[in-house]
């Protein structure tokens, strides 16, 4: 959908904004909004806030990690119609949404700084410096990167400013269409987490189940297994992967690897976030066909894949224990692990939840075992029905990306002037 332009522009002199409509102004920040000082000494005030994802939620301030009650003072209080900002951490992340609207009275870290409106309408403010942020103009502020910035290093920041009725109208037309398009991507993301959950399924009944829906079955004995096609054989881990470690002694080998979200990555051995080159002789050498392990931070991490097929050899840190598959297919062995995986069938062996485990603690781990031929026959189904579910699941990512990039391309315009809004949306009567 196209939308109409105003009739007349100027330069705006704002190098992040180019041309502006000839009639809308432009003030520094300090001419329509002050810094919210108001501190919490004495904790006049108990509801704690936080900035996430670009928007300022609750949090409960008995549970804060840690953090001791007392400690609150030192925060600061904002008010519904506050703007606050997170200039922190301006080199390393580049990727946070670092704005957000106040919408009830709390108090929230005086690391991030409040902005009180008072020369524009606080949801103009809101959507504009929220197109200032996706635009990365923080981030160039003051001369050149800064790791924090204050609003000393703000305060003459240009801010185009339309008049109170089209800011008005400006804000009812991204209101009203960035609520249609955050629908849409609820459904995406919904659907991602179907296809997820689908994808999960679908390897745990192949592997557990088998392909033949009528094939006779039997109790496994293991209480998470339960019934199992009755002509497969259940044996101990070790007897079908036993470990294998092969140190990298020497320098052996230099071609790193890491196990990230389910797979096997390359990283760059030059570049690896200040490990020295010569601490590489630590880590293990991997083999193809070999499955790796992630067997650490059980407790704190439930959510990460912790398994992976070896699809190259290379190096990986010995923090992780790695396996041979022997007399079993590698791939369908895998998949198993996999299914295991998901079902968080590591995370209650050993008698209990245990913060790390080694091979020691899973060589006993019951492992499905069906004649060589079905092994076969389920790797050939699962490989193609992820691939459908995975490319399904791409198709949603991309279409997320595309909504979330029109919605800052549809802020970024109507709060610029580069679209004309104002017959879009209805206008307040007179009075």
């Amino acid at each position: 959908m196209s939308f109409p332009e105003y009739g007349n522009y100027r330069e705006s002199g704002i190098p992040w904004v180019g041309a502006l409509p000839a009639h809308w102004g432009v003030l520094p920040l300090v001419g329509v909004a002050r810094e919210r000082t108001e501190s919490n000494v004495g904790m006049q005030e108990n509801n704690l806030l936080s900035l996430s994802y670009g928007r300022i939620v609750r949090k409960d301030i008995d549970s804060n990690n840690g953090l001791l009650p007392e400690s609150f003072e030192t925060y600061q209080i904002v008010q519904r119609g506050d703007i606050v900002l997170r200039l922190t951490d301006l080199q390393n992340d580049k990727r946070s949404l670092r704005s957000a609207q106040v919408q009830e009275r709390g108090i929230i870290t005086s690391a991030y700084l409040a902005l009180e409106p008072k020369g524009a309408s606080s949801a103009f403010l809101a959507y504009l410096l929220r197109a200032y942020d996706l635009g990365k103009v923080f981030y160039s502020m003051g001369g050149g990167l800064r790791q924090s910035m204050k609003f000393a290093d703000l305060k003459r920041m240009p801010i185009a400013v339309p008049s109170e009725p089209e800011q008005t109208a400006i804000t009812a037309f991204l209101d009203r269409e960035t609520e249609k398009i955050d629908a849409l991507v609820a459904e995406q993301e919904k659907l991602v987490t179907l296809l997820a959950e689908k994808r999960q399924a679908t390897i745990c009944h192949a592997v557990t189940k088998g392909l033949k829906p009528n094939a006779p079955m039997k109790d496994s004995g293991v209480e998470w297994l339960g019934q199992v096609p009755g002509h497969w054989s259940i044996k101990p881990f070790f007897c079908v992967a036993p470990e294998c470690y092969e140190p990298n002694d020497g320098m052996r080998e230099d071609n790193l690897l890491s196990l990230s979200y389910g797979r096997i990555v390359r990283k760059n051995i030059e570049s690896n976030e200040g490990l020295l080159p010569e601490s590489f002789e630590t880590y293990q050498i991997i083999r193809p066909n070999e499955i790796v392990f992630r067997l650490t931070d059980l407790q704190n991490d439930k959510r990460s894949l912790r398994t992976a097929l070896v699809e190259e050899q290379g190096i990986i840190t010995s923090a992780y224990t790695a396996v041979k598959p022997t007399g079993i297919h590698a791939r369908y062995l895998n998949y198993l692990l996999r299914a295991y995986d998901v079902t968080k069938v590591f995370y209650s062996m050993g008698g209990g939840l245990r913060q790390s485990m080694k091979f020691a603690d899973i060589k006993r781990l019951p492992t499905l075992i069906p004649p060589s031929t079905e092994q076969t026959n389920i790797v050939t189904f699962l490989d193609l029905e992820t691939a459908k579910l995975d490319a399904l699941r791409a198709e949603s990512e991309r279409a997320i990306t595309l909504l979330k990039e029109r919605r800052s391309a549809l802020i970024a315009a109507a709060v610029t002037g580069q679209i004309d809004v104002c017959g879009l949306v209805p206008q307040p009567k007179a009075a």
